[in-house]
């Protein structure tokens, strides 16, 4: 009560893509009177009762919606059996004090009294710990939560609880990220580390050979967890190999890049490449959890900042928000919280998840054009450059210019032009391209005349 769960519901609802749900508001519509005048007429004991039996049948038809549960909901075994079964149930927090601020003159049945109201507050919290799979103070947190990113400093000291689970963990990771955080890493897991596996630095991972020799060397059975410590390469292969070992065995991404912090590690996108373009054999296989130590930036070499921040230019444009000139904490934040919504909106890529392409079909173009030599942040900047031009947005254009600096590369333009009708939002060799109306206002799967996208990606070589 007073948490800001009728504020943040239908935030939340809208940004996930779903329906609004609010038991009172049921309730009250049934009864035809408002909570006060139930509780004044008929009794505490009687709205539980109801209340529980709306609870219930909302959350037993297992509908993909928000759902809002009055603060004293959860008192029913019925209802928290309910949101053990059918929910992923989120705990808006706020202090006792915070709460009573807003009540205390709202004419709330059970806020009356302040003495009272902290004594119901200390009464409840066990049963809100009880049923908590996740907890938020803010949209962005309650997103995070939702798609079961995790980020916080320290992250790798606690990985023995923080890792889902309590079967055995093999860790992947390539050799500079293992000497840099091996040490951490090891001590963090404790026992239930069983294995370690170096891998290739960069796109180098990425193919099947490695992916081959991964299979060929796990041994982990289904109760066990793949460990992906380090950047989007890393991330792609161990995410690839876990869905596909057994059919499929749990994974945790644990970026330790800016471009893995703010994109690559979110969602549930794997793959490796091929001879014919990047990232074309994958799989969708959700993160059983993605934790993010906000620490192991610190070890980041300046380039690898660079390339970052040009996801992170990529995601204030989509936003419309200028989050490229946020502190670095809080650009990983609202960038993972903006790529984790849509994600659990769309987490097939089916609709609008493809807006997360946005410059990416000439970046891809353009490090398979180099064999790969090509830094990706480096790639996306130039493909930002392009889709921008294109969408006639030249004041972005420019901003793009001045905050990433992208300079052409020289690669083959032939080279370039066939991998970029190979993408995968390509249909029948013509490029699908994400576009922006304005800032905040993306278009995806636009076909543009193939003599405007050639030009275009003409500009970025040298």
């Amino acid at each position: 009560m007073g948490a800001g769960k009728s504020t943040l519901g239908p935030e939340l609802a809208a940004r996930l893509g779903r329906p609004f749900v609010s038991v009172d508001s049921i309730v009250e519509e049934r009864t035809g009177e408002s909570i006060a005048e139930h509780f004044a007429e008929r009794g505490e004991s009687a709205f539980r009762q109801l209340e529980e039996q709306v609870a219930t049948e909302v959350l037993d038809r297992r509908l993909p919606v928000v759902v809002e549960l009055g603060g004293g909901a959860v008192g029913s075994i019925e209802t928290r059996e309910a949101l053990e079964q059918n929910a992923f149930t989120l705990l808006l927090e706020a202090s006792p004090e915070e709460a009573w601020a807003r009540v205390a003159d709202s004419g709330r049945p059970l806020a009356r009294d302040p003495r009272a109201f902290h004594a119901l507050y200390d009464e409840r919290k066990s049963l809100y710990d009880r049923v908590a799979d996740g907890r938020a103070t803010d949209a962005d947190g309650a997103i995070l939560a939702a798609a079961g990113v995790d980020i916080e400093d320290g992250a790798l000291a606690r990985l023995t609880e923080l890792v889902p689970g309590d079967g055995p963990v093999e860790v992947v990771a390539d050799a500079t990220v293992a000497r840099l955080h091996g040490e951490v890493v090891r001590a963090g897991l404790a026992d239930r580390l069983v294995g370690e596996h170096e891998v290739p630095a960069g796109e180098r991972a990425k193919t099947a050979g490695e992916a081959e020799r991964l299979w060929s060397t796990i041994r982990l059975d289904r109760s066990g967890t793949l460990v992906a410590l380090g950047g989007g390469s890393t991330l792609d292969l161990a995410g690839f190999v876990a869905a596909t070992h057994l059919r499929g065995i749990a994974w945790t991404p644990i970026p330790t890049t800016l471009v893995a912090q703010v994109d690559a590690g979110i969602g549930g996108k794997t793959a490796i490449d091929v001879p014919a373009g990047k990232n074309l054999v994958g799989a969708f296989h959700w993160p059983a959890r993605v934790l993010t130590d906000m620490a192991t930036l610190a070890t980041l070499p300046a380039a690898e900042v660079e390339n970052g921040l040009a996801e992170v230019v990529k995601t204030g444009l989509l936003a419309g928000e200028r989050l490229w000139e946020l502190e670095t904490a809080e650009q990983v934040r609202r960038c993972a919280a903006f790529k984790a919504a849509i994600c659990l909106r769309d987490p097939l890529d089916r609709a609008d998840r493809a807006q997360l392409n946005l410059g990416h079909t000439f970046a891809h173009a353009l490090e398979s054009a180099s064999g790969y030599t090509l830094a990706h942040g480096r790639a996306v900047a130039l493909g930002l450059l392009a889709a921008l031009r294109l969408s006639g947005l030249h004041d972005e254009a420019q901003t793009v210019q001045e905050v990433l600096q992208p300079t052409p590369v020289a690669v083959d333009r032939d080279v370039a032009w066939a991998a970029l009708t190979r993408d995968k939002k390509a249909k029948a060799g013509s490029p699908r391209l994400v576009l922006l109306d304005a800032p905040g206002r993306p278009r995806w799967g636009v076909q543009v005349d193939a003599r405007d996208v050639r030009a275009v990606l003409d500009t970025l070589i040298a």
